[in-house]
């Protein structure tokens, strides 16, 4: 099993705004370039999507409100499961400790081509959500 953390960081959001962004999978849609927008279905509980000619899915497995949202592979390449984490920052009810969890069933191969790629994805999300 390949499992991999992102950064910390610290959000400007309360953790039920923050956890409200990833809770409904149509949230997506609305931050993709508007040329993808068309290679992306999205209703509350999935995700589909065409990623360089491959099709993949991504479902909502878990929801605990304003702490942690799950996500798993749904016809996805290989097996996987994301978790998001929102944690108050204590004393101060307006931030969020947040940081993401990714596992997977990679090959030797799977793993030497996505390693990076996929820790640098994760940590490029803990930036922008940063910088709200």
């Amino acid at each position: 099993m390949t499992e991999i953390q992102s950064k910390h960081g610290i959000v400007n959001r309360a953790p039920a705004e923050l956890y409200m962004l990833f809770v409904d999978m149509r949230n997506f849609v609305e931050y993709l370039p508007e040329d993808q927008r068309s290679k992306v279905t999205a209703d509350y509980d999935s995700l589909k999507a065409e990623v360089q000619g491959f099709s993949m899915g991504v479902r909502c497995s878990a929801r605990e409100p304003y702490s942690r949202v799950s996500y798993v592979d749904d016809g996805a390449p290989f097996q996987f499961n994301v978790d998001f984490f929102f944690e108050p920052v204590e004393g101060n009810d307006h931030k969020t400790e947040f940081h993401i969890n990714f596992s997977a069933e990679l090959n030797l191969m799977m793993k030497m081509l996505l390693n990076n790629m996929i820790k640098e994805g994760m940590d490029k999300i803990v930036d922008k959500l940063e910088s709200l």
